[in-house]
C-alpha cells in the first residue's frame, strides 16, 4: 500500500513522501527499505537514526526527523501499529471448507453454517457448534458441548462435556477446558475421596485463552472466564474461579478455587492466587506476586509475597537490601557497647 493510503485510514498526520511503497511492517532494528514500523516506547527512539525502514509510526509529539524517513503521526502510535499488521496481513485461511473425512461427529451434533472441521476431530453426542466456526485437527468436542459462532480452535484442544464456548473465542494448542477441579476429602485411613466434579466452565464472548492452559470445571455451578479477557499460555484456572470482563493474564499464572477476579485486572507473569479471595476491578498484580487475601479496593498496584501495594512493597525491599549493612553497624555498636559497659 502507498503510505498516504495507510496514513488516511489510520487518521494519522503524514510527514515526508506519501507516494512510498510499503510492502511489510518490521521491527525497527531489522526493517529495510519498504518496510513500515513503530516507535511507542521511548526506549526504542535511539533506533531512529539507524532504522532503514521507508516509514515509522510514531506519536504526535515525536521531534526527529530525516529526510530518507517518512512518518505518521498519531495519538496512540501501538495501536496504529496493530492496525496496520492487520492491512498487510489479512487473514489466511486455515481449514478448508466443510469436513474432513476423519472427524468423528455423533449424529446428535448440531453444526452450523460454513463450520470448518479438520482431520481427526471428535464431536460428541448434542454437542451444538455456531456458524463459521473452525475447528482444527485433533480437537475433541465431548457431549452436550456447545461452541458459539466465529470460534477459532486450534489443534488438538480438549473441551469436555456440557462446557459453553460464546462467539469470537479463540482458544490455542493444548488447552484442556472442563477438566475436574481439584477436589479431595480425607478418609479416615489417610486415604482422599474424591468429591465429584459436576458444573461446568462457561467462556464468554471475545475471549482469547493461550496454549498448554488448564481450565477446571466446577464443583457445583461456573468456572466462568468472562467477557473480553485474554489468557496467556500455561496458565491454570482452578474450580469455580470467575475471571472479570477485559482481565489481562499473563503466563504462567495460578489462580486457586472459588476466588473471583475483577474486571479490567493485570495479573503478570507467574502471579499466585490462593482460594476463596476476591480481587478488586482495575488491580495490577506484579510479576511473581503471591495473593494470599482479598484486594478491596480497585485501580491499585500490588507487588511481592505476600502482595502488598506497590509502593509500600519497595520501600520494603530496599529496606532488606540495607539489612546486611545495618547489621554490621549494629554488631560494631554492640562491641562498642559492650566494651563500655565492661569498664565500668
Amino acid at each position: 500500500m502507498k503510505l498516504s493510503e495507510i496514513a488516511k485510514i489510520l487518521g494519522g498526520e503524514l510527514v515526508g513522501d506519501g507516494d512510498v511503497e510499503v510492502e511489510k511492517v518490521s521491527e525497527i532494528q531489522n526493517a529495510s527499505k519498504g518496510d513500515i514500523t513503530f516507535i511507542a516506547n521511548p526506549k526504542y527512539e535511539k533506533f531512529f537514526e539507524t532504522t532503514e525502514a521507508s516509514a515509522v509510526i510514531v506519536g504526535k509529539n515525536f521531534s526527529r526527523r530525516r529526510e530518507d524517513v517518512s512518518l505518521i503521526m498519531v495519538d496512540e502510535p501501538y495501536y496504529a501499529f496493530v492496525k496496520v499488521l492487520q492491512l498487510l496481513n489479512p487473514p489466511v485461511e486455515l481449514l478448508p471448507k466443510g469436513i474432513h473425512p476423519t472427524a468423528v461427529i455423533a449424529g446428535s451434533a448440531v453444526l452450523g453454517r460454513d463450520v470448518r472441521i479438520g482431520a481427526n476431530v471428535v464431536v460428541g453426542e448434542r454437542a451444538k457448534i455456531g456458524d463459521n466456526t473452525v475447528i482444527m485437527p485433533g480437537v475433541v468436542i465431548g457431549d452436550d458441548v456447545e461452541i458459539g459462532n466465529d470460534v477459532l480452535i486450534y489443534p488438538n484442544v480438549t473441551i469436555y462435556h456440557r462446557c459453553k464456548i460464546g462467539n469470537r473465542v479463540i482458544i490455542h494448542s493444548g488447552t484442556v477446558v472442563g477438566s475436574d477441579g481439584f477436589g479431595f476429602v480425607p478418609r479416615p485411613d489417610g486415604t482422599y475421596e474424591k468429591i465429584p466434579q459436576v458444573g461446568i466452565v462457561v467462556i464468554e464472548d471475545d475471549v482469547e485463552i493461550g496454549s498448554n492452559c488448564s481450565i477446571d470445571r466446577a464443583t457445583l455451578g461456573e468456572t466462568v472466564i468472562k467477557r473480553g479477557a485474554k489468557l496467556d499460555n500455561l496458565i491454570q484456572i482452578a474450580h469455580n474461579v470467575v475471571i472479570g470482563e477485559n482481565t489481562v493474564i499473563a503466563a504462567q499464572t495460578g489462580i486457586a478455587g472459588s476466588t473471583k477476579i475483577g474486571k479490567n485486572c493485570v495479573l503478570a507473569g507467574q502471579v499466585g492466587i490462593v482460594g476463596h479471595i476476591e480481587i478488586a476491578d482495575r488491580t495490577t498484580i506484579a510479576a511473581q506476586s503471591g495473593v494470599s487475601k482479598s484486594i478491596t479496593e480497585p485501580g491499585k498496584v500490588y507487588f511481592g509475597y505476600p502482595a502488598r501495594e506497590h509502593s509500600v512493597a519497595l520501600r520494603i525491599e530496599g529496606a532488606i537490601r540495607q539489612l546486611p549493612e545495618l547489621i554490621k553497624e549494629f554488631r560494631e555498636l554492640k562491641e562498642k557497647f559492650e566494651k563500655i559497659i565492661s569498664k565500668g
